[in-house]
């Protein structure tokens, strides 16, 4: 009998350990619903978000800005820095969707008349314009308006009316079978001026980025793309499709910016250090950058002194900011020394305490702490 419930309890186990990991379901979004898969899986992954109340509001719109806040995430691209921002005249730099929206723009997700112009952020998105976006996405085979005209004539009823500004992108979209209509029509229409839903949107965004894994347009490969150098090679680095990791107990080198001493220095002196090549991994993927900066204080620092004992001073990093501006936690320590022949370390220790210095050319060696997770195309440091 103890023999069978053991084995109906394994049985079990291992049927937990197996059974996939469901998405978060909104109560309001049914598990049969049409769309319920892509808002599933954009919410888990943090794309979309729901209502405070936890509900989703499968047929509210969507504003402009809200889209583009929402494109980006979906290609992954909300730490890229945009060098020159296009001004508008209906938002500012302080606006919460500023960034994004100016992250669309450099991606050429969106365009806007030379110079700036209105960017309407509180305006419903249409249909044409979340479509066109993610075909903007793209890097897609130029077709003509007669083949776009010919290619949506045949599914959808309403093809006659389609704007000029959208055929384009729509044939190339029907091609991709990426166009998203509900599936409660009696024949498919575009209904282009239509604000999109906010389900249709989840699906539009996971159409795109799926076909952006797989034809992004030049900027976005360039973005996507593992950048390399030379640089330290960080031993133990390891890679996983666009993620680099450096392990706990990884050894790194800084270089100080000031001079520190055990004859000068106490314990909790702040010290700001730099990278001073790239770190890197076997493969030449770059994990953190040079010129990375580096701040930590003084842990231990005492002085050296004559027949009592060498100087001992041990470092602790607690911070690294990023070339992309990014501040975040670096645990890692260190200890000063010298290197000596024998001769010279048994002077040192026996009769004249060794001083520990460090100027700020030289370099420091630091015992990582704690896993460093980091975006190889960007280098985004992931947070815990």
């Amino acid at each position: 009998m103890k023999k069978s419930l053991k084995m109906i309890f394994a049985v079990c186990a291992l049927a937990l350990t197996l059974a996939p990991v469901r998405a978060f379901q909104f109560p309001d979004v049914a598990e049969n619903h049409w769309a319920a898969s892509q808002i599933n899986i954009l919410s888990d992954e943090g794309v979309i978000v729901g209502y405070p109340d936890g509900t989703f509001k499968p047929d509210d719109n969507v504003t402009r800005a809200e889209f583009a806040s929402m494109a980006i995430k979906a290609l992954g691209q909300e730490h890229t820095k945009v060098a020159q921002p296009v001004n508008f005249t209906d938002i500012t730099s302080e606006y919460w969707a500023y960034q994004a929206i100016q992250k669309a723009l450099y991606f050429e997700l969106i365009s806007v008349p030379e110079g700036g112009g209105l960017f309407r952020p509180d305006d419903n998105v249409s249909r044409e314009e979340a479509t066109t976006v993610a075909v903007n996405a793209l890097t897609t085979e130029e077709i003509s308006p007669a083949k776009a005209l010919e290619v949506l004539s045949k599914k959808y009823a309403d093809f006659e009316t389609i704007p000029n500004s959208f055929l384009i992108p729509a044939g190339k979209s029907e091609i991709l079978n990426m166009i998203v209509v509900a599936p409660d029509k009696v024949k498919p229409v575009l209904e282009p001026y239509r604000p999109a839903t906010r389900a249709e949107v989840a699906a539009i965004l996971f159409n795109m980025r799926e076909q952006a894994k797989l034809n992004p347009n030049a900027k976005l490969a360039e973005a996507m793309r593992k950048k390399t150098g030379e640089g330290y090679v960080v031993e133990g680095a390891t890679v996983q499709g666009s993620i680099g990791t450096i392990p706990a107990g990884a050894i790194v080198p800084i270089k100080l910016t000031k001079y520190i001493s055990t004859q000068t220095s106490e314990a909790g002196d702040v010290y700001t250090a730099s990278a001073p090549y790239n770190f890197t991994t076997k493969d030449k993927y770059i994990l953190v950058y040079k010129d990375s900066n580096f701040k930590g204080q003084l842990l231990d620092v005492r002085s050296g002194k004559w027949f009592i004992r060498n100087g001992v001073m041990a470092i602790e990093n607690s911070l690294i900011t990023t070339f992309n501006d990014q501040t975040t936690t670096f645990n890692a320590t260190g200890e000063l020394h010298k290197d000596r022949n024998w001769f010279m370390k048994f002077v040192r220790a026996t009769l004249k305490g060794e001083k520990l210095e460090a100027a700020p050319t030289d370099v420091v060696y630091m015992r990582l702490l704690k896993p460093v997770k980091i975006d190889l195309t960007n280098g985004w440091i992931y947070e815990d």
